[in-house]
């Protein structure tokens, strides 16, 4: 059987910052490497990964290149042009490998520094027997369906039906290209993740999931680097 060809992106052109910061969290410090170059770490050290893009904010071009000189990756290839939105830069690196249909895309968020060899390696694998792959993990606390303006509860929803996604999220690239053809169609399209895209748009593709992993959280709120930092001792 042939060997896949997995390209990992690393979705960086999110301009959010945690309270307080100057930076993207994606270019602040965790333990002397930024956290865009841990989140490359892990995916330059997989033995499964074939090659590496970095997808940056059009405005962070120049920061990113220097970033990749200064470090000695040998599966960076150089970095994609992102948009202002994750489905923006999603379809750009789509894009930038559609001459390769039948190759494996596997995004990841930048601000997920500590995301694990057996996650990716998991996604590797059922990328085998499907052509979409999610990672998640279960869902703690209860949940609330709310009204209008969040002010009064409607049902308490059973937890065990719904997990938190996480990334990195795989897919062949001629499926994850198709979704967007097709939600690029659609005047109300809207998405957080690219799995979203692909079940809306191409409901009848099965997406096989991965168990995620606490420390693979993202960066969002004050404190989530000390967390991170901690993990790291």
């Amino acid at each position: 059987m042939k060997k896949s060809y997995n390209i990992a992106a690393i979705m960086a052109a999110g301009k959010g910052t945690r309270a307080g910061a100057s930076l993207p969290k994606q270019y602040e410090e965790l333990r002397g490497r930024l956290v865009l170059e841990r989140a490359v770490d892990a995916f330059e050290g997989h033995p499964d990964i074939d090659q590496v893009v970095i997808v940056a904010d059009p405005d962070e071009m120049e920061r990113v290149e220097k970033i990749i000189q200064n470090n000695s990756w040998k599966k960076v290839a150089g970095s994609v042009r992102g948009g202002k939105t994750r489905y923006q830069s999603s379809r750009a690196v789509i894009k930038a490998f559609s001459n390769r249909p039948e190759d494996n895309l596997i995004l990841h968020d930048a601000a997920r520094p500590l995301v694990s060899a057996r996650i990716i390696s998991e996604v590797i694998e059922k990328l085998k027997h499907c052509r979409a792959v999610g990672v998640a993990v279960p869902v703690t606390d209860t949940l609330f369906f709310t009204g209008p303006g969040q002010s009064h509860i409607i049902r308490v929803p059973d937890r065990d039906l719904f997990l938190r996604a996480q990334t990195p999220q795989g897919f062949r690239i001629s499926v994850l290209g198709k979704a967007y053809e097709y939600a690029m169609k659609d005047p109300v399209f809207s998405a957080t993740d690219d799995c979203g895209v692909v079940k809306r748009y191409l409901n009848n593709e099965k997406i096989l999931l991965v168990p995620g992993d606490e420390k693979n959280m993202k960066i969002t709120y004050p404190g989530d680097l000390e967390i991170l930092a901690g993990w790291l001792e």
